[in-house]
């Protein structure tokens, strides 16, 4: 008989996610681990594997769907009248394209290519046949995340690319090959494909935000003005909005602010910046201010704590568990570094540029994204001379750095050039005072103006 697949238990209480791409066809031969669809939860972008190999009977869900746990995703041919295996180069394919269904997968659904409008073209017009696009590849397409999200962003069907790699790999020059040709791929139900101005005007995925609190007023009608477009939110900018709102509405969020003097960590970082490429590290300011954060952390448990109000509680973590907001083209994302307080500095930066990197390349698994305490947020890099963070609910602090920059001070009666940096700690006022905020940023300061003995650990 018929075997279903349904959306299985993505874990830490996610109970749904939205379809971003799916990677079969009906009549598709698949095997098994083989990719299968593409969804995002609250956490992260996820490729869900096919549980066994067979016949893609039916397809239940589309892009843009958002889907419960247990809802049935694709329903799979009678198992008897199944091949009992595929072919032997596809598994191939698979393998040396580096498809790993544990891996994510960064961007939005694929779209169909230029390239398959320009050979329909090219045929009607009396052209030979060998200038034509292939015919669409069954099955998922052997390809690396990194070539399948450059297919997505110009608009290339990768089922109608030849691949040039191993295997029939698709590469990026296979890729950028096909969008010379023009045109786009026909599509199933031999309707046009929708131009990203019509997908902004009409918004058929769109769904309400939740709120929280206050009801908000009905918009004006911004058309009376000028003409406007629609734009659907993806279910992680969605996901985004829901818990700031939650956390904005629910926290009432206090700021401390205060400079940190990082003349001497800055040069303590260059001169040791070619021994730690040596090492396959590099050295960064962020991988300084985690393992100040956590050191700081252990003294005042109370800004690495989460409040239970219905309870009356405060719930105090003794493990030490950093999220560091990554800025990616999909939304901020917050990827956790575990037990910083235990690790040294090189090995933290090691484990972050791995970790952002993940995040960037769509990567990052559930487990990267969950179980964090205490956030820090470095804008640096993107100026700025300061910033209010709202906080990671149920965290109940968020420690914010701006751009470090060169300011005459007084030291010992001189008038001295000095880099400050400047900190934003943002805490939750039902779990600390000023004045412990204001002592904990202060134990974070120290520990930044004494590099050397932050590289100890003390």
């Amino acid at each position: 008989m018929p075997r279903t697949f349904v959306l299985p238990d993505l874990g830490e209480g996610l109970t749904e996610a939205e379809i971003v791409s799916v990677q079969v066809q009906e009549g598709d031969l698949v095997q098994e681990d083989a990719p299968l669809l593409e969804v995002e939860t609250d956490k992260a972008q996820v490729e869900i594997p096919s549980p066994f190999s067979g016949r893609v009977q039916t397809i239940h869900v589309a892009p843009g769907q958002t889907v419960k746990v247990g809802q049935i995703l694709v329903t799979f041919a009678d198992a008897e009248g199944a091949p009992e295996a595929l072919a032997p180069p596809a598994r191939a394919s698979a393998v040396q394209a580096g498809l790993d269904p544990a891996t994510t997968s960064a961007g939005a659904a694929a779209t169909t290519s230029r390239a398959g409008r320009a050979a329909v073209a090219s045929g009607a017009a009396g052209l030979p046949a060998a200038t034509a696009s292939p015919p669409p590849v069954a099955g998922p397409v052997p390809a690396t995340p990194s070539t399948r999200r450059l297919a997505r962003e110009l608009g290339v069907d990768l089922r109608m690319v030849r691949g040039s790699g191993p295997g029939g790999r698709v590469l990026d020059t296979d890729v950028r090959a096909a969008t010379a040709g023009g045109g786009a791929a026909p599509v199933e139900d031999g309707r046009a494909p929708a131009t990203r101005e019509h997908q902004l005007a009409v918004p058929a995925t769109s769904k309400p935000l939740a709120t929280v609190g206050l009801e908000p007023p009905p918009l004006p009608r911004f058309e009376q003005w000028g003409p406007v477009e629609r734009a659907p939110l993806s279910h992680l900018r969605r996901t985004i909005a829901e818990r700031m709102a939650l956390s904005a509405t629910l926290v009432p969020h206090v700021t401390h602010f205060d400079r940190a003097d990082i003349t001497d960590l800055d040069a303590l970082i260059r001169r040791n910046l070619d021994a730690g490429r040596a090492q396959g590290v590099t050295l960064t300011l962020t991988g300084f201010l985690l393992k100040a954060a956590a050191l700081a952390l252990r003294d005042h448990p109370a800004f690495n704590a989460s409040l239970d109000a219905p309870a009356g509680e405060l719930i105090l973590k003794r493990y030490y568990h950093l999220g560091v907001a990554v800025a990616t083209d999909r939304g901020l994302i917050v990827p956790v570094l575990r037990d910083v307080d235990q690790k040294p500095v090189l090995e933290l930066a090691r484990e972050l540029a791995a970790l952002a990197q993940r995040v960037r390349d769509g990567k990052a698994t559930l487990d990267d994204l969950r179980g964090g305490t205490f956030t820090v947020t470095n804008i640096g890099a993107l100026g700025g001379t300061g910033a209010i963070p709202i906080i990671n609910y149920p965290e109940v602090a968020i420690l914010g750095v701006a751009r470090a920059r060169e300011e005459a001070v007084v030291r010992e009666g001189q008038i001295v050039a000095r880099l400050l940096l400047p900190l934003s700690l943002t805490f939750d006022h039902r779990v600390a005072d000023g004045a412990d905020g204001a002592r904990f940023a202060t134990d974070i300061v120290r520990r930044l103006e004494r590099p050397d003995a932050l590289l100890l650990g003390l």
